[in-house]
């Protein structure tokens, strides 16, 4: 038994196997997100006093704001983004270019002024969390949003007292409840994932059945076409033809089947069906003809490496680039093809879009163009050493 090189190689072989799949565990352990861009607006108008400069305190906290991010030697979690207006950050956040944003009002100033007197009016700034981006990132920006909030009340609220300590002021009860929260904040979710949580992870949850059907289809159609007898390179030719159109024929009934399951049985809200089935159908046939070109080309010893990539992407599809490691982000996420699809879903489910001519849509074409001529063009080459080793034979009887 010994003798065998399997035997002897099986420790190996164990702790390859080990390490291939401990690294998909890796992404989603002690999370650490790096440069989230948040922007944040100022439109604080300021305030005159007499005999004093014009006082703006909206950017004295954007500035606070910035420097302290600023202040690590490391990437900052956040990165903060300055914009000019609420319309702009708001077209930003539809552009999918923020996770959340921070408007400061144009009555910031004139409304803390009052703060210091018996009339007090709270003033309030704006947080806009960017739900439908990532659910996971956009809940980390709020949170982080809420800490800024947090930070600056307990600021003012200490300059305030100290000031009513150096008047000897007595306050009143208007005064002492808004020292609890001197500046209020109003939290708007755009782009909602809906009521239930589990929709933000609707384009996630897609995947991995698609992309398992996607295998199924390509690996059947293939074995089928392997054991046809093929004479000429005509007929080779039709027959690939005929595999592609099978595949199209599969895509459709996976794509417009997936969408009726998940909105009849699952239960996930999906806004538009017509433009999510016809999207994951073309997803599906995109990725059939991936796998089929790999096929074409190694036969049955490429199925490992999707297998591969489905325990690679499944969990690195669930979180934010800036969440991830540069290892994670540039070697892996960004070869990764079903992340198109995912974004395509997020644009159909929570940003309102129609399916149209867009990145995640144009790559998908792309991919599937590039292997459906490396299919055609296998028939040829397959063809092509036939006629090699038939040659010899030819020239023998001669």
């Amino acid at each position: 038994m010994f003798k065998n090189k399997l035997v002897v190689l099986s420790p190996i072989i164990a702790f390859a196997v080990l390490f291939i799949f401990s690294l998909t565990l890796f992404p989603s352990v002690n999370i650490q997100p790096k440069n989230l861009p948040i922007a944040i607006v100022n439109e604080d108008q300021g305030i005159q006093i007499p005999d004093q400069p014009k006082m703006n305190m909206g950017t004295t906290i954007a500035e606070m704001i910035q420097k302290t991010a600023a202040t690590t030697d490391e990437a900052p979690a956040v990165k903060w983004i300055e914009v000019k207006s609420s319309e702009e950050v708001q077209k930003g956040l539809d552009q999918q270019k923020y996770y959340a944003a921070f408007i400061i009002p144009k009555d910031f100033s004139a409304k803390q002024a009052s703060l210091r007197t018996p009339t007090p009016s709270s003033p309030e700034v704006q947080l806009f969390i960017n739900q439908g981006m990532n659910t996971a990132a956009s809940t980390m920006a709020g949170q982080i949003l809420n800490t800024v909030v947090d930070n600056i009340n307990n600021n003012v609220r200490t300059q305030l007292l100290e000031g009513f300590e150096k008047q000897g002021a007595t306050l009143t009860t208007t005064q002492a409840a808004s020292l609890v929260a001197p500046i209020a904040k109003k939290v708007t979710n755009v782009n909602e994932i809906g009521a239930n949580s589990a929709n933000g992870n609707a384009p996630i949850s897609l995947f991995q059945p698609l992309w398992m059907a996607s295998i199924a289809s390509a690996v059947i159609i293939f074995m089928a076409v392997s054991k046809l007898a093929v004479r000429t390179r005509k007929e080779n030719l039709s027959i690939k033809l005929g595999q592609i159109l099978v595949g199209a024929f599969v895509s459709f009934v996976v794509g417009f089947g997936l969408t009726w399951l998940a909105n009849g049985m699952v239960g996930l809200a999906i806004p538009q069906f017509g433009d999510t089935a016809l999207f994951l159908s073309i997803t599906c046939f995109s990725f059939f003809l991936m796998i089929s070109a790999v096929l074409s080309l190694v036969g049955m010893k490429g199925i490992p490496i999707f297998v591969l990539i489905l325990f690679f992407g499944a969990p690195l599809l669930a979180l934010a680039p800036e969440m991830m490691s540069s290892f994670y982000r540039e070697w892996i996420y960004s070869w990764l093809p079903m992340r198109f699809m995912v974004e395509g879903l997020r644009e159909l489910f929570f940003f309102g879009k129609s399916l149209s001519w867009n990145s995640p849509v144009s790559t998908l074409v792309w991919i599937g163009g590039v292997s459906l001529v490396i299919v055609l063009g296998s028939s040829l080459k397959l063809q092509a050493g036939k006629q090699q080793k038939s040659q010899p034979i030819l020239e023998g009887n001669a």
